[in-house]
Parts: C-alpha cells; sequence; structure tokens
C-alpha cells in the first residue's frame, strides 16, 4: 500500500522526469531482469504464487551466500526471513528491512497490456506491483546483493521481512510481531512500502517523505432493527430512515483535530509553500492547535483530507428483504482511519454518540493496533536525507502520515520504531496508480531506488 507525500511544493532543480532513455549497466540489467520475473509472477490472493516468488528469491539470496533463510507458510501465502549477521560483535540491535511480495487483483480487459506481463515503454518499466510493492522489494533484494559483492561487512545484523499478503490479511506481519518475534526483534525498520518522492510532468519537485506515522485501520457496522411489516401500512420508525438520518449524522461530523511530531513537522513545510488561505490556516493551526475553525479549512483542502485527524465514512448500504415489505434490518459499513494514539474504544463511543440510541454500532475489523507516531531519530532521518540529497542536492525531507496502513503497524504496535524510506519518485499525478489501472514507474526511478537503499545501510550498518 505504498503511500507518497505529494503535497510539498518546493522550487525549480535541474531534473527532468521525462529524460531521455539511457542505456543501462551491466548490474541494471540484472535489477530489470530481477525485476521483470518478480512483476510476472501473479502474487495475487487466491492463486497461491507467493510461494513461487519466494522460491526465485530465495535462490537469488542463496548463490550470493545468504544462507540463514526461514521461509514460514500460513495459510496460502508464505512470509520470508533473511538474517545477514554482523561480521564480528555486534554494534547495536539489527535493522529490521521490510517489504510485502504480494499485490492487488488486475483485471486484463481493464489495462491496455497483460497486467501480469513486464514491459518497458515509453521510459517506464511497467506491469502490476511496478509500485506497489514489488519497486521496493528488489531494491532491497538488489542493493544486499551489491553490498556483499563489495565486501561490506554490517556491524551489525540486517534482518529481511518479505510479508506475502499485506494487501490482505496482514498475517505475514502480524506474526512476525508476534509468534515470530524472536526472528525478526530489531531496533527499528525500514520499510520499502512508504515514503518517497514526486514531481510534475516539468520536473517542478513536489518533495519527499518519509512516513513515520499510519492511521490506525478500523470498520465498525450501524445495524437498525425493526419489527417491520407490509409496505401498504408505513411506520414512523422505518430502520432504513433511521439508519439514514445517522449517517447523514456522521457525514457532518468532524472529530477533534490533532497534531504530533510527524504532522507538525509536515504542516511546518506546507505552510512554507502555501501562500494563500490555506497557507494561511496552517499557519494558524501550527501556533494554535485548539483552533479547529483552522484545522477544519485544511482538512477541507482535497491534498490535506485525513491529514488532521480521525476520518470515518460509510462505504457500503444493505437493508431491507423485500419490495413490499417494510424493512426488519438496515446496516451500513462504517470504516474508520483513526489518528495515531487513538483508542479505537473512544472512536466506537463517539460513533455511538453520533448514530443514536436506536442504532447498534459494533467492530466488525481491524488492522494492526492503535500506535504511535515513531520518533524523528537523527541516525534514519540522516542517512535517508543524504541518500536523497545524494541525487537532488537540497531536497527537503519531510516527516509525513499515511492515511491507510502497511505491514509496519504491527511493529509499531510492539514499541519498534518503523520508517518509510522509499526512494522512488514518481510523476504527479501521472504515475499515481498504484492499486490502479496500467501501474507503471520510471526506469531512472527504479534504479535510483536501489542506490538509495545501499547508501542507507552502508550508513546505517556500516
Amino acid at each position: 500500500m505504498n503511500r507518497l507525500v505529494i503535497g510539498l511544493v518546493t522550487g525549480m532543480l535541474a531534473f527532468s522526469a521525462s529524460a531521455g532513455a539511457k542505456e543501462l549497466k551491466p548490474s541494471e540489467v540484472e535489477a530489470r531482469d530481477l525485476f521483470k520475473q518478480v512483476v510476472e509472477i501473479p502474487t495475487v490472493e487466491g492463486r497461491g504464487e507467493v510461494p513461487r516468488l519466494v522460491k526465485l528469491l530465495s535462490e537469488k539470496f542463496r548463490a550470493e551466500g545468504f544462507d540463514d533463510i526461514i521461509v514460514k507458510p500460513h495459510g496460502e501465502t508464505e512470509t520470508m526471513i533473511l538474517r545477514w549477521k554482523a561480521g564480528g560483535t555486534p554494534i547495536a540491535k539489527p535493522i529490521l528491512l521490510m517489504a510485502h511480495m504480494d499485490v492487488v487483483e488486475a483485471k486484463r480487459d481493464d489495462w491496455a497490456d497483460d497486467p501480469f506481463i513486464f514491459r518497458e515503454k515509453d521510459g517506464y518499466y511497467w506491469g502490476r506491483g511496478s509500485v506497489d510493492n514489488k519497486a521496493g522489494m528488489t531494491a532491497i533484494v538488489m542493493s544486499l546483493i551489491r553490498l556483499k559483492r563489495s565486501g561490506f561487512a554490517p556491524k551489525r545484523d540486517i534482518i529481511v521481512l518479505f510479508t506475502g499478503d499485506e494487501e490482505t490479511a496482514g498475517d505475514g506481519s502480524r506474526l512476525a510481531a508476534s509468534e515470530w518475534i524472536d526472528l525478526v526483534r530489531a531496533e527499528y525498520a525500514l520499510n520499502s512500502d512508504a515514503g518517497g518522492g514526486g514531481f510534475t510532468a516539468d520536473g517542478t519537485p513536489l518533495g519527499y517523505g518519509m512516513q513515520t506515522a499510519e492511521k490506525t485501520y478500523r470498520t465498525y457496522t450501524f445495524s437498525v432493527t425493526n419489527k417491520g411489516g407490509h409496505s401498504s401500512k408505513p411506520r414512523p420508525d422505518n430502520a432504513i430512515y433511521e439508519l439514514a438520518s445517522a449517517i447523514t449524522r456522521l457525514e457532518k461530523h468532524r472529530f477533534a483535530p490533532m497534531l504530533n511530531e510527524t504532522t507538525r513537522g509536515y504542516f511546518a513545510a506546507r505552510a512554507k509553500q502555501e501562500k494563500g488561505a490555506l497557507g494561511d490556516a496552517m499557519r494558524r493551526w501550527l501556533a494554535d492547535d485548539n483552533d479547529g475553525e483552522a484545522a477544519d479549512i485544511v482538512e477541507a483542502d482535497p491534498k490535506e483530507v485525513g491529514l488532521t485527524r480521525t476520518r470515518c465514512v460509510a462505504t457500503k448500504l444493505a437493508g431491507g428483504h423485500a419490495d413490499n415489505a417494510l424493512p426488519q434490518l438496515a446496516q451500513a459499513t462504517v470504516n474508520c482511519r483513526i489518528f495515531p494514539g487513538v483508542d479505537p474504544v473512544a472512536v466506537k463511543a463517539e460513533l455511538e454518540q453520533i448514530a443514536g440510541e436506536g442504532v447498534a454500532v459494533e467492530q466488525s475489523d481491524s488492522f494492526g493496533a492503535s500506535t504511535p507516531a515513531s520518533p524523528l531519530r537523527a541516525d534514519v532521518v540522516g542517512a535517508y536525507t543524504k541518500a536523497i540529497q545524494k541525487r537532488f542536492p537540497d531536497m527537503p525531507i519531510v516527516p509525513s502520515m499515511s492515511t491507510g496502513a502497511t505491514d509496519g503497524v504491527f511493529f509499531r504496535g510492539i514499541g519498534i520504531p518503523v520508517y518509510g524510506v522509499s526512494g522512488i519518485w514518481l510523476k504527479i499525478p501521472e504515475d499515481a496508480r498504484a492499486h490502479g489501472l496500467d501501474e507503471r514507474i520510471p526506469v531512472e526511478s527504479f534504479h535510483m531506488n536501489i542506490g538509495v537503499w545501499e547508501d542507507m545501510l552502508r550508513e546505517l550498518a556500516g
């Protein structure tokens, strides 16, 4: 579920996102060939293809002398754990590197070409998962291989966690953070499935975000029951009407705005760039975090939706059982993305107040625990900044909060900080296609990302 920060508008850089194709180096050819193989394995829920990808990656690693590999089957999928031990007595606790191997489904009829046939054209690599998250996964694989070939010996253990169901149940990461924790316990984690940068089509940079927080995923059900009756004799307490009124109240409701270290840093950077009413609102809110009116103006902007508070929205409806009968049951699914650190139980209580006495509110689904923002560690921020600014001088690195969820939520939930540090950049909005049609990644972006990971690991594990 890769999330890229696209709201930060900085200045022009000597960069062209539409630069012409150039001949690849041998190491880049190797990376592209591996990327082709992993994209063409359709690791979609229900197809049972994740084990084939695990076999491919395991063989690639073992051929380079990485022998400490454990594969954990669960359900129809697998999770892969690799450890590169320190060359001598470790100077610090391990670093955990994270990626997911699975992708969301893609319908052949909807795509211009087969989504599971890798293509290179127009300066892009195309295919399902090319951004989310097989580019990040491939970058971790190739950066470790390049480091090992260069003679690099880590001074702390490097652990790799590749999960097979991040896009669905998230059991791989959940189990890794609980039953298998002794295999992956680390000082902190670097997540390839978050962070990253954006550019406009003319090369104007939109900034690089470092993900240090993500919202909590919870789904609730609103239910109204009724005795029903014949449709020719309407009752004053119709279940559908009562549910509709509750949903209307939810639509108008706004949870209290909140700031944490991550979002304060994000909006401080945004406020420097926004000169109009939106920028004024950001500056007002940063000066007084009790200024709910200013926060509401910020939240109303399409680029900032979900970044100022908890948000809940109705996503599904069901009700009634016959055309000529009054409804005996009406239900709505309400999906919430809860601000980091807020207890989902408190959100349920607030939803109950909104819904009213005649509406039952129950939690029906969850993904991970409610987690605080990860602290802005100087070493991690410094390594990521150095690696990005080596490619794009003076590029600001801004903390970001994902409104969605990644595997990282399970590790933040047990006290292991997680940092989304993708080196990928995309042209925005043209390339924002994760989970969508004709997913693609710029060729230059894919190869640059490998170098970013290699530089970060030299800095943090060397």
